[in-house]
């Protein structure tokens, strides 16, 4: 490796090439806009401000968050950051009197999928000057969170309606991958059981980046919220949703061993690559070296195999692309921020760690 702004990092190193980053983010708007899309990129990828400025500049109407803590440091951290959704049941006194100061601050929504939700968000707000806007979070098929039917949004609509302090804000899901096409019938049968009560269904808000380039209004979508488009990682380039020339954030590892000719060990165990697979095999795609697997990771070694000899020496530099970029973010305190001129900038990660 000749880059000599690389090669002065110290190893393993978290890099992420701006230029590609700001490419998604366009790219990603331009279809947006095409489709007729609101775009609110979720900060869960990146987790820095300064990307979600871009991302606002570039036109996305605001950004979401999954807990309270990243609304925090997201506002916190930039100016024009004034439009927060968080996508997650807020629960507990605590974290329900920090989002009433949150509110303050920013023009904020949320959503709920249980009255016992909604009775705390009302609790919160009842006496606020201006009511929180709270969204039915939808099961389309994720499985995860969300009423289990149109029926079942329609109450919970009601529900918010008359609770003191709030405002129903509309519909969020988070389908299955492929699955844009079953969500999009529950989510009109939904809204048409809503409306039927009077009550207007001003947002409509999906996600998810396997399924960005086919994002569309399905004569339902107001919003799109993808995440890990702003830097792709190894899962999406298996998809066919990315290349890896298009994956803007890679892992730079120094190799520590050698101890046989088809082995060697680098500094970048799962204390930076993750465990996680995404059903992939080995756990990140060596760039220039697709001959190269990392099939075993450890908390400091990760090792790497190869058919035949692996044609490294001790203090060689690789760039990995990982499986999943926006856990390999959390796992720093800062990211190596190659900037347009090519050098090289710590920039921290101001919603690492923020899990409550």
């Amino acid at each position: 490796m000749a880059d000599r702004a690389l090669l002065d990092l110290q190893t393993p190193a978290v890099v992420v090439d701006l230029e590609k980053a700001r490419a998604n983010i366009l790219r990603f708007q331009a279809h947006a806009n095409a489709a007729g899309l609101a775009a609110r990129p979720h900060i869960k990828t990146h987790k820095l401000p300064q990307l979600a400025r871009l991302q606002i500049e570039a036109g996305a109407v605001g950004i979401t968050c999954q807990k309270v803590s990243e609304a925090e440091a997201m506002a916190a951290g930039d100016p024009a950051i004034r439009d927060i959704l968080i996508t997650y049941n807020i629960l507990g006194q605590e974290k329900l009197a920090r989002l009433r100061a949150l509110a303050g601050r920013v023009r904020l929504s949320v959503v709920a999928d249980s009255d016992a939700v909604v009775a705390g968000l009302s609790g919160a707000f009842a006496d606020a000057g201006e009511p929180l806007a709270v969204l039915v979070e939808c099961d389309t098929g994720g499985q995860r969170c969300g009423v289990a039917s149109p029926e079942a949004a329609r109450s919970l609509a009601r529900a918010i309606a008359a609770a003191p302090g709030l405002a129903f804000g509309g519909l969020m899901t988070y389908p299955a991958a492929g699955g844009a096409a079953r969500a999009a019938d529950f989510l009109k049968a939904a809204k048409a059981l809503i409306e039927a009560e009077g009550l207007p269904v001003p947002c409509v808000t999906s996600g998810g980046t396997p399924d960005i380039w086919q994002s569309r209004t399905d004569d339902i979508l107001t919003e799109y919220r993808p995440g890990t488009y702003v830097y792709n990682d190894r899962s999406l380039v298996a998809r066919g949703v990315a290349t890896l020339e298009e994956c803007a954030l890679t892992v730079l590892a120094t190799v520590v061993s050698v101890p046989a000719p088809g082995r060697a060990i680098i500094d970048a165990g799962s204390k930076v690559l993750t465990s996680d697979l995404l059903g992939l095999t080995g756990h990140g795609a060596v760039l220039g070296r697709p001959d190269l697997a990392i099939d075993q990771l450890s908390e400091e070694h990760g090792r790497i195999v190869c058919d035949g000899p692996v044609g490294l020496a001790v203090g060689d530099r690789l760039s990995i692309v990982p499986n999943h970029a926006c856990v390999v973010t959390n796992m720093v305190d800062a990211v190596q921020m190659r900037m347009a001129d090519g050098h090289i900038e710590p920039w921290a990660v101001a919603a690492r760690g923020k899990v409550v």
